[in-house]
C-alpha cells in the first residue's frame, strides 16, 4: 500500500511535521508529493491525499495513457519533473474541465484520480483521492470590484468545499469582520449579518442590506447577547488556542448551527491545537488553496455527503 500526500505550495514542512506527529514515515519525496507505505491518516496540511497508489511501468506514451484509461476516466497530472513526457501522456487522456469556479457553486462529486511520473519509465497513480479538484487547487472567478479585501476568496472556497452556504434570510455572525470581506460575501447571499469588530466596516459593506455592525471584541461578546445564529464565521487574528476556547464557548451555548473559522498560526505551527479542532465530532480541518499559514475549521450541522475515497 502506498499513500501519497501532496503538500500545499510552500507548506511542505508543516505537512512533514503533521505526519511525523502521527507516526507516519515518509519513504520518498517527489516535489511536493510525500510517499508513505503506512495507512492514510487525516492530514490537514495536505492539498490532496492519494489513496491506494499503484506503481506502473511506462514503456511508451501510448501504453501509459492506456493503463490509466483502463483504470478509470478522469485523471489530474502532477508533474514537478519530466513535465514534457507527462504532458504528452495527459494529452491522450479524456479532458478534465479546469474552468474557474463561479461562486456560489458546489464542489464536483465525480471521482478524479491523480498521477505523476517518478521517472521517465515509471509512474505512480491513485484512482481515489481526497480532493475533487486537480492537485487540490480550487481556482475561483474573482470579483475585483465589490469586496474590500481578498479575504472573501477563503470563504468562497470553504463554502464551495462544504457544498453549502447561507441562504436568504439566514442569520450569520461574522467575528473579526473588519474591513468586511466575509460580511460582503454573506450579505450578497441574502443573509442577515451581525458583523463584530472594534474596527468599523468598509462603508460600502456597512451600507449593504441586512448588515448590522457591532463595535465590540469578538472574545468579549456573550452568546446570549446575540441569540441564535445559523452560521458563525470567524477570520479573527488570534492564537489557535484562544480561538478554540471561543468555539467551545459558542458550541456549549447551543446557539450556533454551523461554524466556519480560520485557524491562524503565528510563528511555529500549533499542531496540537489543530488536532483538538479536528477531534470535535463532525469537524473537518483543512488547508484551503487560498489559505496562507492557516487552516480552516468546518463544523456543519449536517455534514455533506463524503467524497469518494
Amino acid at each position: 500500500m502506498i499513500t501519497a500526500y501532496l503538500a500545499a505550495e510552500g507548506l511542505e514542512n508543516q505537512l512533514c511535521e503533521e505526519l511525523a506527529h502521527q507516526g507516519v514515515e515518509v519513504r520518498a519525496t517527489h516535489g511536493r508529493l510525500l510517499l508513505s507505505d503506512a495507512a492514510p491518516v487525516a492530514a490537514a496540511w495536505a492539498a490532496n491525499v492519494w489513496h491506494d497508489c499503484i506503481e506502473l511501468p511506462v514503456a511508451s506514451i501510448g501504453t501509459a495513457a492506456k493503463a490509466l484509461r483502463d483504470i478509470q476516466r478522469n485523471w489530474a497530472m502532477y508533474a514537478p519533473l519530466h513535465h514534457r513526457r507527462a504532458a504528452l501522456i495527459q494529452e491522450k487522456l479524456p479532458h478534465v474541465s479546469s474552468k474557474p469556479v463561479v461562486f456560489p457553486a458546489a464542489a464536483p462529486t465525480s471521482p478524479l484520480g491523480s498521477w505523476t511520473l517518478l521517472a521517465p519509465d515509471r509512474m505512480v497513480a491513485a484512482a481515489s483521492c481526497r480532493s475533487p479538484f486537480a492537485n487540490g487547487e480550487v481556482e475561483l472567478v474573482e470579483d475585483k470590484v465589490g469586496p474590500p479585501s481578498r479575504a472573501y476568496l477563503k470563504l468562497w472556497e470553504a463554502l464551495v468545499r462544504l457544498r453549502r452556504w447561507p441562504q436568504p434570510g439566514e442569520r450569520c455572525l461574522d467575528l473579526g469582520a473588519s474591513p468586511g470581506g466575509w460580511t460582503w460575501v454573506l450579505a450578497r447571499l441574502g443573509a442577515h449579518v451581525v458583523a463584530v469588530d472594534k474596527a468599523p466596516l468598509d462603508p460600502r459593506v456597512a451600507a449593504m442590506p441586512g448588515v448590522e455592525w457591532r463595535g465590540e471584541s469578538a472574545f468579549a461578546l456573550e452568546p446570549d447577547s446575540v441569540g441564535p445564529v445559523d452560521w458563525l464565521f470567524s477570520d479573527v487574528i488570534c492564537y489557535p488556542a484562544r480561538l478554540l476556547r471561543l468555539v467551545e464557548r459558542w458550541r456549549a451555548s447551543g446557539l450556533v448551527r454551523n461554524f466556519v473559522c480560520t485557524i491562524k498560526f503565528q510563528g511555529e505551527t500549533d499542531h496540537e491545537t489543530a488536532r483538538a479542532f479536528a477531534a470535535i465530532p463532525g469537524a473537518t480541518v483543512l488547508h484551503l488553496h487560498y489559505n496562507k499559514h492557516e487552516l480552516t475549521f468546518l463544523l456543519p450541522l449536517q455534514p455533506p455527503d463524503p467524497l469518494p475515497r
